[in-house]
């Protein structure tokens, strides 16, 4: 399985030929494998990967530093990929946006822009009710249950609430264009999350 840490950079286009493609630019890796997680020790196979990024070690708490110790890295974002058979490669082993290449389908997963508390009409669309004439009801939810019968609200309601900042995969996105010097990704289309967002890229759906 191939898969890395990234971090959304942005939005820009590229032309193919006379194609207008959208993309968006990922800073892909470098990362390094920070332990191996096999059946016989941890219950199941994968292999724990932590992005390096530029940072000091007295902002990362000494479990962490301990833990990463062994890969000669201070890493701070750490993500697993897991897998049917027992996973390869050695701790400190470097990953590299090459090992995606152009055309290749991606899964990427990230969280959602969070969007505070809102109310019915923003988070499930409801209609609302008339702008004028003497009109009291506007974006209210309405009646959420009856008196008599269920006297209670039913599980499920759809009602205001906190939006956004929740785990999302898209699926199938084509690879444009890979930068190996810069360790940039061109994915086709949007991903989830806003700007400086951490990403994960795999070749398959699974998470």
């Amino acid at each position: 399985m191939k898969g890395i840490i990234g971090k959304k950079l942005g939005m820009t286009h590229l032309y193919q030929g006379d194609r207008f493609v959208p993309v968006t630019v990922i800073q892909a890796g470098p990362c390094v494998v920070v332990q191996r997680k096999t059946v016989q020790s941890d219950g199941y196979n994968a292999l724990q990967i932590g992005m390096i990024e530029k940072t000091k070690e007295s902002r990362l708490s000494k479990a962490l530093l301990g833990h990463t110790k062994q890969a000669g890295f201070p890493v701070r974002r750490l993500a697993e990929l897991r897998s049917d058979n027992e996973p390869g490669g050695q701790i400190g082993e470097k990953i590299l946006v090459t090992i995606f290449q152009e055309k290749d389908k991606v899964t990427v997963t990230g969280f959602s822009k969070g969007k505070g508390f809102q109310g019915v009409v923003f988070r499930h669309h409801f209609r609302g009710g008339p702008a004028s004439h003497g009109s009291m009801f506007h974006r209210a939810p309405g009646s959420i249950g009856s008196s008599s019968y269920p006297s209670r609200v039913w599980k499920g309601m759809r009602m205001g609430g906190k939006m956004g900042a929740e785990k999302v995969t898209v699926q199938n996105l084509e690879v444009i264009r890979v930068e190996a010097g810069q360790n940039l990704l061109y994915v086709k289309g949007a991903v989830p999350g806003g700007k400086g967002s951490y990403l994960m890229i795999k070749t398959n759906g699974r998470n």
